[in-house]
């Protein structure tokens, strides 16, 4: 079967020329530039392969990965980015990508890179969860059939990693990493305030989903 790669990518330029480069190598390619259509494209589909542009102009292309993770998408996610301090590299694979290439870049280093995470993708992607939540990074939102709520940039990150694993207990210190990925004094009872008021959040939303807390762990989506 011919692997699919979706790419989201806002350069016009860049992206015909990475979807012309995969096709010449027998890829199949679904190309986007905004991280709505991102969600729109990729999710619930049989992508092999994402590249997600980190610098998108509607979105971070780090929230779109976390939506799209907590929506099921379990396809490796290789990050394009402008930005290669190591804190913004580390916030790409804790918002769940799978490796980070910085522009400007040779097209023939990235086929490669494609290679090796086709070849370490241990299951293909899997339709997301029906009657669940639905993470909006465009506008930042929590949604679901009986409404829509604005999170702030810290509470979509802390829901977006705990919805990337349903029924997982996140660790208190996951949760701060991906909180604030670039690194903050996070007391226990500020982590703690920020989930309660997510739960108040969600409370109107009528999830089949609740934020649970493991004493002494962490926290989980169940």
């Amino acid at each position: 079967m011919t692997p699919t790669i979706g790419i989201c990518e806002d350069d016009a330029d860049l992206r015909s020329l990475l979807g012309r480069a995969l096709a010449d190598e027998g890829y199949s390619v679904n190309a986007v530039a905004t991280g709505r259509e991102a969600i729109e494209a990729f999710s619930g589909t049989d992508h092999q392969v994402l590249i997600l542009d980190v610098g998108l102009p509607d979105a971070d292309g780090r929230d779109v990965c976390q939506a799209l993770r907590a929506a099921g998408v379990t396809a490796p996610v290789l990050f394009l980015t402008a930005r290669d301090a190591v804190v913004d590299r580390v916030a790409g694979f804790r918002a769940g990508g799978d490796d980070y290439l910085t522009k400007p870049f040779a097209v023939v280093e990235l086929i490669v890179r494609l290679e090796a995470l086709l070849r370490r993708a241990a299951k293909p992607l899997e339709a997301a969860r029906p009657g669940g939540l639905v993470l909006d990074p465009s506008a930042h939102t929590a949604n679901t059939e009986h409404g829509s709520v604005l999170l702030t940039p810290t509470e979509f990150r802390l829901l977006g990693a705990l919805a990337a694993e349903p029924g997982a207990v996140i660790r208190r210190r996951a949760l701060v990493q991906a909180g604030w990925p670039e690194g903050a004094t996070v007391h226990d009872n500020t982590l703690d305030s920020y989930l309660a008021r997510l739960r108040r959040k969600l409370k109107p939303l009528q999830t089949a989903e609740s934020i649970v807390t493991v004493r002494g762990v962490g926290y989980s989506l169940r």
